[in-house]
């Protein structure tokens, strides 16, 4: 799938429908919003790219969230079921990881949970290794957090 990464304004009508179905997708999987802390927001977010296709349809987002000394933590990767399987996801990631980079930024943080089994496996198969828990999921039984420093 030939895909295209841009930048985007948090508030982009196309990225407000991939966090919804996001959003939907996940209160699914665990039976209710369970994100601990503060969500991401424009105010908060210092990146966010959204994956298109060659005909132009948004087909994925990330962004990246300032955690401070050197750090920032991956918010919102979403890809479309549609478009799973494709490399999107790994586009989009590279993509952050450049941003993050570009920002002299040596550390990139996420959290997941157990009811995303794919997730677990695309990071951990991208070298993202467990770390413990960070700030506001270091007391949710539900994270599970990563962590890669960058080369």
């Amino acid at each position: 799938m030939s895909i295209s990464i841009e930048r985007a304004d948090w508030h982009h009508a196309d990225g407000d429908r991939l966090r919804q179905a996001q959003r939907f997708e996940l209160d699914n999987r665990y039976g209710a919003d369970t994100e601990p802390g503060t969500k991401p927001t424009a105010d908060n977010v210092e990146v966010f790219l959204i994956a298109r296709s060659a005909d132009g349809e948004a087909v994925g987002c990330g962004a990246l969230r300032l955690l401070g000394a050197g750090a920032a933590e991956i918010k919102r990767m979403f890809v479309t079921p549609a478009a799973r399987g494709t490399g999107v996801s790994t586009r989009i990631l590279h993509a952050l990881e450049a941003e993050a980079r570009e920002r002299g930024l040596t550390v990139l943080k996420l959290e997941t949970g157990p009811a995303q089994p794919d997730a677990v496996r695309f990071y951990e198969r991208e070298q993202y290794l467990p770390i413990p828990c960070f700030g506001y999921y270091a007391e949710s039984p539900q994270s599970l957090c990563y962590e890669r420093v960058l080369d």
